[in-house]
């Protein structure tokens, strides 16, 4: 496919999803005064995280499949998201009642923390196993494993109402977010995503191999240490915003290599965009059903499963 048709149909598709999620209040039977009140509360927030959320999760995974030389990396399959999930889901029940009004400012942090410890456990673990693709899947996979199993010890230490807040929150979710969190992680999403924007053109020179980036001027160990903070940033921020998020960071970078090629000049704001387009089609979906909040996680699952076997087939994870 074309890449400028490729970019074209994204942004059309994610103007339609944003105008879509807006129209919901817009076309409402409510008063003035309460649409107000529910587009500045509760849809401008839904829309800045389903933006914020996708684009991190999709950068970030297209990034660390570049850096770590493996087609599988995702910050779930890597374990990112569950380092950063352990922490928030600490933070959530262990947080006495008088720390409560900081929590906007102790989750960016501590997921941050959580997503940089796991990011750098595989990171090391891969290296001293001599870097192969199998180490960072298997490092990944055990590093889950122990977050999950430390968070089912959680669950029964848990009231009735924590058990289910955190069931739901670990499912993802684009309406637990609040604008002081927002002010908090998204600037620092921003940050994450501006340098692997920049660092485009060295990811670029990384297919070559080390030797070959290494001559043209990369500083291979610098730029992978780097990458894997920026990443851990913006896993960690979303994280916090909306729980944990299943395949998107795996999903959208295969399909676009599929259709407009490996240059991250183009890969990198194209995922930016199609990440926050399907946040954004999850949240109208949400919108439209309004009997229940679909938990996220089960959406992009649902339309990742079918759409990565199709990239399979594809040949795409050779």
């Amino acid at each position: 496919m074309n890449p400028k048709a490729t970019v074209t149909a994204v942004a059309s598709l994610f103007v339609v999803a944003l105008v879509s999620v807006l129209a919901v209040v817009a076309f409402s039977d409510s008063p003035n005064a309460l649409k107000l009140h529910i587009l500045y509360q509760l849809q401008l927030p839904l829309v800045l995280t389903a933006t914020l959320v996708g684009a991190a999760l999709s950068v970030s995974g297209a990034t660390l499949q570049v850096v770590l030389r493996n087609p599988l990396a995702d910050p779930g399959i890597v374990g990112i998201t569950s380092g950063a999930s352990l922490v928030a889901a600490l933070l959530l029940l262990i947080t006495p009642h008088w720390a409560q009004a900081y929590l906007h400012y102790l989750l960016p942090l501590g997921c941050f923390i959580g997503a940089l410890a796991t990011t750098f456990t595989v990171y090391k673990l891969a290296r001293k196993l001599l870097g192969s693709s199998t180490a960072v899947i298997l490092s990944g996979i055990a590093i889950s494993t122990l977050s999950g199993a430390i968070i089912a010890w959680l669950y029964l230490f848990s009231d009735a109402n924590s058990l289910r807040n955190l069931t739901f929150w670990l499912m993802g979710s684009l309406y637990q977010t609040s604008w002081p969190i927002l002010l908090v992680g998204g600037p620092l999403i921003i940050a994450a995503l501006w340098y692997q924007f920049a660092s485009a053109s060295s990811y670029n020179k990384l297919y070559a191999g080390d030797v070959a980036a290494t001559s043209s001027g990369v500083d291979v160990h610098q730029l992978t240490e780097r990458s894997l903070v920026a990443c851990a940033i913006a896993v960690g921020a979303a994280v916090s915003m909306a729980g944990s998020i299943a395949f998107v960071g795996l999903l959208i970078p295969h399909i676009l290599r599929l259709l407009i090629g490996h240059n991250n000049k183009l890969l990198l704001p194209l995922c930016a965009l199609a990440g926050a387009t399907l946040l954004l089609l999850v949240a109208l979906c949400s919108e439209l059903t309004r009997a229940i909040t679909l938990p996220v996680s089960m959406i992009t699952a649902t339309l990742g499963g079918p759409l990565l076997i199709w990239a399979l087939l594809k040949g795409q994870l050779r």
